[in-house]
């Protein structure tokens, strides 16, 4: 997952980041609400954690501009000090997916942020196979076929394309398709996502006549959507 985390406290926010990115996942920490907002108007990510408590912003604000302004629903969970049942049941009630008091338990914490994932991809989590006709993705096999004929793919581009299909619709930043696909380390410049999308496009014959479309978005990244008649 890449997860953004709100977290003023730059101790508790290196810890939170050191435990999910031993689990494998790409963590970027902000330390106040308005400095997450901003990110969010060109950057995506498949969790947000949210301290109740922070500058400027307080968690449940960032929430009601998460849920009412992005593009696509990103789950969320509110990791803070704040115990009581009003503030729990204001932030479930407003959005939140799930809620961790402080102080947090590693385990639980990594298990409860792939289980909201999970939750959020449930229908992807547990095919062998996948299609969106004419496309179908045999994931075991890491094999694609469009209109029954297979299409020979590179590693990345195959791990691209299955991500785009699995995110149809939402808008994807360049950054989270770069550490997705490549990795956070990775040296990958930009124009190697756009060289991929553009390789995609012509073997996938992502076009209308197949009922899809793989745009860019200005200074955004990409999104591939279905084209209805």
């Amino acid at each position: 997952m890449r997860t953004a985390i709100l977290e003023d406290d730059s101790n508790q926010s290196q810890v939170l980041a050191r435990w999910l990115g031993e689990a494998g996942h790409d963590c970027h920490a902000f330390d106040s609400g308005k400095a997450l907002i901003r990110n969010l108007g060109r950057e995506t990510y498949d969790l947000l954690l949210l301290d109740w408590n922070v500058p400027d912003m307080n968690g449940t604000e960032v929430l009601a501009w998460v849920r009412n302004s992005l593009r696509s629903t990103v789950p969320v969970i509110f990791v803070t000090a704040q115990h009581s049942e009003n503030a729990i049941v204001e932030a479930l009630s407003s959005g939140a997916d799930d809620y961790l008091v402080k102080p947090v338990r590693r385990r639980e914490l990594v298990a409860r942020a792939l289980a909201v994932y999970r939750r959020a991809h449930a229908e992807a989590a547990s095919e062998a196979v996948f299609e969106f006709p004419p496309y179908r993705f045999e994931l075991k096999a890491r094999r694609v076929e469009v209109h029954g004929r297979a299409v020979d793919l590179t590693e990345k581009e195959y791990d691209l394309a299955v991500f785009l299909f699995r995110e149809r619709g939402r808008v994807l930043s360049r950054g989270h398709i770069l550490e997705r696909i490549w990795g956070r380390n990775a040296a990958v410049v930009t124009r190697t996502i756009d060289t991929h999308i553009s390789r995609l496009r012509t073997k996938l014959d992502l076009s209308a006549q197949n009922g899809l479309r793989l745009s860019s978005v200005y200074s955004y990244g990409y999104r591939l959507e279905k084209i209805d008649g």
